[in-house]
């Protein structure tokens, strides 16, 4: 049976203490934005709030990631070298008999004399020329050696007796690409007559130090550079390009990873593991939903979308794009089995945030603890007094 003081804290204090709890909830602490909070987040078209459906899946899919073959092409280059400046050529002159400009004179009839001298290694100078004794400064730039060799035996055809000449090429520094990063060793390396592709080039300097799924490949071209997951240039050999003379190849430490927040299994930053990752996966992987905790129709992934594909999501049109990037914020509702399906189709990217906010029926747990911990300790005080009399 009621006591009378109990009644009395009834009457005066409860009504009080739920008015406070209530008041209260809004501080009550919390993982963050509550699901109405996440769709009302695009009222002033600052972000994009976009549901997920089969339409948007499909758009996304037909979006495009960076490409090296879709950037610079796949163009193997010209089999003949050519000379650059930088480069080392050796010359080699030979001469039908002895004693003439390249050849010493026969001595005796033992010594038939030599028909050949060797002109010591030089480096092209910036004019894009070298000498040759007797034919004076003789322009190599952009020439391959079969076509230095004939203008070395024209010049020298009215001096020297039948003049032939060789023309090699002993450091081929233009002919190079430059390799740098974390992912591997700095180098320059020398690119052969047939051509080389971007993974050939890599392996000749051992490959790279770190996980393929971790490293993010650089590749810099006339003053543009494209960046590519090397994993994907080992899945699709579309991608394995021709080098050209003067690429930079960057190995550069990229984990691609997701943050998980909210009513997860699991806050944390978390790893792909691997190249792709889907909705579904990146849920699992974030330790999935909490029974009691997680709302199921407050699943949200957020991350900046690139404007060319934020132009082709309809819920996107008047949000204004931030240095070429649109906020983007994806909502599913898991409550509906058919948003698995599109879960599994939905791509994760590098950086995304995945957010699960709390479940309504969890909120109210906490509104009614609020309340029994501000009830408890008027009851029992109330309780002792009245048996203390």
């Amino acid at each position: 049976m009621e006591t009378a003081p109990l009644r009395r804290i009834n009457t005066l204090f409860l009504p009080i203490l739920l008015s406070a709890a209530l008041l209260g909830c809004g501080t009550l602490p919390n993982v963050g934005p509550s699901r109405s909070d996440m769709l009302a987040a695009g009222a002033r078209n600052k972000v994009a709030i976009v549901e997920l459906d089969p339409e948007t899946v499909q758009t996304l899919a037909n979006a495009k990631p960076a490409s090296l073959v879709g950037a610079f092409g796949d163009y193997r280059p010209a089999r003949e070298t050519r000379i650059g400046v930088g480069d080392a050529v050796q010359i080699v002159i030979w001469e039908a008999a002895a004693g003439g400009l390249f050849s010493s004179p026969v001595v005796d009839r033992n010594s038939a004399g030599t028909r050949s001298a060797t002109i010591p290694e030089q480096v092209v100078a910036r004019d894009g020329s070298i000498t040759v004794p007797f034919a004076g400064r003789i322009p190599v730039i952009n020439r391959t050696p079969p076509e230095v060799e004939i203008d070395i035996v024209k010049r020298l055809s009215d001096k020297a007796i039948d003049p032939q000449a060789l023309v090699t090429i002993t450091r081929n520094i233009s002919n190079t690409v430059t390799l740098m990063g974390e992912g591997g060793p700095g180098a320059r390396v020398g690119l052969t007559p047939r051509g080389d592709r971007l993974l050939e080039v890599l392996a000749s300097v051992g490959g790279s130090r770190i996980g393929p799924q971790d490293v993010t490949v650089v590749l810099s071209r006339d003053g543009r550079s494209i960046r590519v997951p090397l994993q994907a240039v080992m899945d699709d050999q579309r991608e394995n390009v021709f080098l050209q003379a003067g690429d930079v190849i960057g190995l550069v430490r990229d984990p691609q990873t997701f943050t998980a927040m909210g009513a997860t299994g699991r806050n944390s930053v978390i790893p792909f593991d691997t190249l792709k990752l889907s909705l579904d996966e990146a849920v699992a992987k974030g330790g999935g939903l909490i029974d009691f905790q997680s709302d199921p129709s407050g699943v949200f992934v957020v991350r900046y979308e690139p404007a060319s594909i934020a132009a082709a999501l309809p819920q996107a049109t008047g949000v204004v794009a931030e240095n070429g990037f649109v906020p983007v914020i994806y909502h599913v509702n898991m409550r509906d089995p058919a948003s698995l399906f599109l879960a599994r189709k939905f791509p994760m990217r590098n950086k995304d945030i995945l957010y699960v906010t709390n479940a309504p029926a969890n909120e109210l747990n906490k509104v009614l603890n609020l309340v029994n911990l501000l009830t408890t300790p008027i009851v029992s005080a109330a309780v002792i007094r009245s048996y203390a009399k």
